[in-house]
């Protein structure tokens, strides 16, 4: 019975274990796009990721333009840009799923993959964000999202590397030295 006792202590504290590094793994995260499909973080390995929450009635809107012309540039050097609306700051992105996507493609003509309408603070605050701004999942700092088209850069491995102020435009020189460092 001690025997068995222990292996069960064994199998829970490796199960533990295991589920505890995979809330801290970027690529564990989860997402449905715009249109309401899946989409794996996992599927994000070996690229640069520029995470960034939008909003289509902000003063930092025409960032979508510049935004666009930086995965146009990049998207086939291992670069992906991942836009999440949110309504969080002054209630600047009211519309819906639908309404968003059609927005952004006839204004801007956004390609890069856009997902759905979520929160980035408060109680119901999305995974990603949560993963974003937290210390104890990231690995790297706590931080808080301060406005629309604040940008989160994600490195090949899948570690938080730095954050971009969201008046900070997507052409910067920080973001695109980073970009285009590709030894790092």
């Amino acid at each position: 019975m001690k025997k068995h006792l222990k292996t069960i202590f064994t199998a829970f504290t490796l199960l533990v274990a295991v589920t505890l590094k995979a809330q801290t793994s970027f690529y564990s995260l989860k997402a449905k796009t715009i249109d309401g499909k899946d989409f794996s973080f996992a599927d994000l390995k070996g690229k640069k990721v520029l995470v960034v929450n939008t909003a289509s009635k902000c003063g930092n809107t025409p960032q979508y333009e510049d935004l666009e012309k930086l995965y146009q540039k990049y998207k086939d050097k291992n670069f992906i840009i991942i836009g999440f609306p949110a309504n969080n700051f002054g209630r600047q992105e009211p519309g819906t799923n639908a309404e968003i996507k059609e927005f952004c493609t006839k204004n801007y003509g956004v390609s890069f993959p856009m997902m759905e309408k979520i929160s980035v603070k408060g109680d119901d605050m999305d995974a990603v964000y949560k993963w974003l701004t937290q210390k104890e999942l990231n690995g790297k700092r706590d931080s808080s999202v301060k406005w629309n088209f604040q940008k989160y850069m994600i490195d090949e491995k899948g570690n938080l590397v730095d954050i971009i102020n969201p008046g900070d435009k997507p052409d910067s020189k920080e973001l695109i030295n980073w970009i285009t460092d590709w030894n790092k």
